[in-house]
């Protein structure tokens, strides 16, 4: 039975790979299950410092949720769907979006529906001048249930993010980089090497310092900015007494190149 999360590694960058290429990489629960499951290994693992997924084969980054497995759910009622699709897709986009060393989607080609909403709980996205998006579920007579509703919005605004949710219809990696859903388009033979590039330009830099800008500014874009202000000052005020901190500081102060990524 062939794993349904691929893991391999590129020094200290973790590379993930949703695999299921001949049902285009859709995730079922067990992918989900396995996809948490790799990330929780990965938080603890002090020798990998970010995380890069890709989908397997040429055609799908993930085309969504399976839908024949989703489909016995509903047939079950409300209450066993939500416990067993809903729940757990918007525990696997929360991880995403909240994990403590920077996500990279390589977005490889189709990313529908919840590889769509991966897409946008990631913390970056590099995507494939092959890669396709949608938001199709609206033609399945259901909203998105991974996050796609609030996330979207978030990025692109509301008005496009809700022409995409309401007519279903696909778009390219150029609209999607204009909308903000990808940080870039790069061609598809170049995918894995440029994110991996922008991989390493972050863990360059203290690990500890890239965890709080991640939690700053995941946790401070749903709040007033007053509030998000004191979540950045709570951030800062961790690192103070780190020697990540410290180190950079002396560094900076005499010109040299900071030492880095130093354990507090």
């Amino acid at each position: 039975m062939q794993e349904p999360v691929l893991f391999d590694r590129d020094g200290k960058i973790a590379i993930l790979t949703l695999n299921r290429p001949k049902k285009l990489n859709a995730i079922d629960y067990a992918t989900a299950d396995a996809l948490l499951a790799r990330l929780d290994a990965i938080e603890i693992d002090p020798a990998l410092h970010a995380v890069i997924l890709t989908g397997a084969g040429q055609r799908a980054f993930s085309s969504g949720g399976d839908i024949p497995q989703f489909s016995e759910s509903v047939r079950a009622g409300a209450f066993q769907a939500v416990r067993d699709f809903v729940r757990r897709g918007q525990t696997l986009t929360a991880r995403i979006e909240a994990f403590p060393k920077p996500v990279i989607a390589a977005v490889n080609g189709l990313a529908y529906g919840g590889g769509c909403e991966i897409t946008e709980a990631a913390h970056l996205a590099v995507a494939s001048a092959r890669a396709m998006f949608a938001k199709p579920e609206i033609k399945l007579g259901m909203p998105p249930t991974f996050g796609g509703t609030q996330r979207l919005p978030r990025l692109a605004g509301r008005k496009r993010a809700l022409e995409l949710l309401l007519t279903g219809d696909s778009f390219d990696a150029y609209r999607a980089l204009e909308l903000g859903l990808v940080n870039r388009v790069v061609g598809h033979a170049d995918l894995m090497a440029a994110s991996l590039e922008l991989a390493h330009k972050i863990i360059r830099h203290s690990p500890l310092a890239v965890a709080s800008v991640i939690a700053a500014t995941t946790r401070g874009i749903n709040l007033p900015i007053g509030e998000g202000l004191l979540v950045e000052s709570e951030q800062f005020a961790k690192m103070v007494p780190t020697r990540d901190l410290r180190a950079a500081l002396d560094a900076w102060i005499t010109r040299a190149a900071p030492a880095g990524g130093a354990a507090s």
